[in-house]
């Protein structure tokens, strides 16, 4: 998307459901509501996936599968700043697009 400022490319996401990561490796699924100057996001009906704390001998076992763990959080703000990676998830099971 070359060519789009960043806020507007955010802008353009509200309503759509979001996979967003920090760098905490946390990932954040809901929907945008909106967004600031400084890439803060507010996400409804948010559910939250940590991966669980295991051993490298555990992750070897399962083949590099392991479940993560989550909770559901409601209404969250995400801050700019601790963003990562964010993708949309698109309706009809696409692979998302990763901004």
């Amino acid at each position: 998307m070359a060519g789009v400022a960043p806020d507007a490319l955010l802008h353009s996401f509200i309503t759509k459901t979001l996979r967003v990561t920090t760098n905490d490796t946390r990932m954040f699924v809901g929907e945008l509501k909106c967004t600031d100057r400084d890439a803060n996001l507010i996400l409804a009906r948010t559910h939250e996936y940590r991966l669980p704390k295991v051993g490298l001998e555990d992750v070897v076992k399962a083949r590099g599968k392991v479940d993560l763990t989550s909770r559901y959080l409601g209404l969250v703000v995400v801050m700019g700043g601790d963003i990562c990676r964010i993708e949309v998830e698109e309706v009809g099971g696409g692979d998302g697009m990763e901004v």
